[in-house]
């Protein structure tokens, strides 16, 4: 099967409703369900308005429960290990208004870390009184090492807690989360990884990762509802987990008898989109999910390769599945990032974010099942004709 065939996606491109006037290519940062997951969508909504209590009380529970079994086996985490939250900002929230720090506490951060999650964590830090430590990482990347041995480094009596991207936001690199964890770990410092690009990206076996917390987002590449993620937690940290907001946590007259409980009932809301992550689940597994794997690396292996040529420069990992996936990063000559993003939408209805870190713009372009290969031609040529 020749992966750049045109043709080959057109079943799984009717599943999405991108607008006929879009080049959607910025699936990393949301983008749509499938067909069958938003009708598993609706028909939740539909029960919960057809009859609120009876939902509430009486299917709410079982469901919620039935949704995080199927999760569980999908990222690879025991089931009483996992808690719904709306993404992996409202899971990162949750570990730091849990985490116990004192003042000379450090956490480990790096330069590739996303926005919000640094906003977090140096709040965290004036709170408490410890200190946040910034790592800049090696760039561009030739092997692991740099990375694991660059955090090492960091590494020191005081740190208490190293943060860390599964997929990086701002650079789309594929972390050495393991290593980094094991070699962490031996140090007895707590990580937290925060993985909102991984879930059907990569492959997961969290339990065997071996980390403290992992936190995600499921309406990435699963594209399951907006609202919906996840928060794990290890069995050794649990008791120590505290929400930043309280209700009920189980239903009345129920009272909570594990950590997970404080998020299932969490005051009146919609829980749609937690529920219909079975479904997300299942529709990839239809398509194959190393098809699906293979399928978007290609499109963003051919997207990298094109954009690298024509603005003469050099990506900073090598080219392998190793360290990118379904999101190609390339460094882009010297340009307005804001202005370039804007005209690619308002000239040519492309979707691509043009992204600016150490000072440099990136163009990172985000490949899903309803892309192909004349939405990437779409891109060169517009690019070619706003940059020449």
């Amino acid at each position: 099967m020749n992966l750049l065939d045109p043709q080959s996606p057109s079943v799984w491109r009717d599943e999405f409703p991108i607008r006929s006037d879009t080049v959607y290519l910025n699936h990393g940062s949301f983008g749509p369900s499938a067909r069958g997951v938003r009708q598993r969508q609706a028909d939740w909504k539909r029960q919960l308005d057809e009859q609120p209590m009876d939902f509430f009380v009486r299917r709410l529970e079982p469901a919620w429960f039935d949704a995080r079994r199927a999760l569980g086996q999908f990222v690879g985490a025991r089931p009483e290990n996992l808690a719904f939250v709306e993404n992996a900002t409202s899971g990162m929230n949750v570990v730091a208004n849990s985490l116990p720090l004192a003042p000379g506490d450090e956490i480990l951060l790096n330069d590739q870390e996303y926005g919000a999650v640094q906003r977090i964590w140096r709040r965290v830090a004036e709170q408490t009184g410890a200190r946040v430590v910034q790592v800049e990482l090696p760039w561009p990347i030739e092997a692991p090492e740099q990375i694991v041995d660059s955090l090492l480094r960091a590494m020191g009596p005081a740190t208490r807690l190293l943060v860390i991207s599964h997929v990086t936001s701002p650079t789309a690199v594929t972390m050495p989360i393991a290593e980094v964890t094991r070699r962490a770990a031996e140090r007895g410092i707590a990580v937290c990884i925060d993985g909102p690009h991984a879930p059907a990206y990569l492959p997961l076996e969290i339990d065997a990762l071996g980390c403290d917390y992992y936190v995600a987002s499921c309406h990435k590449w699963l594209s399951a509802p907006l609202g919906s993620g996840f928060l794990y937690v290890a069995p050794r940290r649990q008791s120590t987990i505290r929400v930043p907001y309280l209700s009920w946590g189980r239903l009345l007259p129920g009272r909570p008898e594990t950590w997970s409980d404080e998020l299932l009932w969490s005051g009146t809301r919609d829980p749609s989109a937690y529920l219909s992550i079975p479904a997300a689940i299942e529709f990839l597994a239809g398509v194959g999910f190393d098809l699906f794997r293979a399928r978007t690396h290609a499109l963003a292996r051919h997207a990298r390769a094109t954009l690298a040529e024509m603005f003469g420069t050099v990506p900073g990992t090598p080219d392998s599945e190793l360290w990118y996936g379904s999101m190609a990063h390339v460094p882009l000559p010297h340009v307005d990032a804001s202005e370039l993003q804007g005209r690619l939408w308002r000239e040519y209805g492309i979707e691509v974010p043009i992204v600016e870190w150490r000072r440099q713009g990136f163009i990172r372009v985000s490949c899903h099942l309803y892309n192909d290969i004349s939405d990437l031609e779409k891109l060169f040529r517009a690019l070619h004709a706003l940059l020449r």
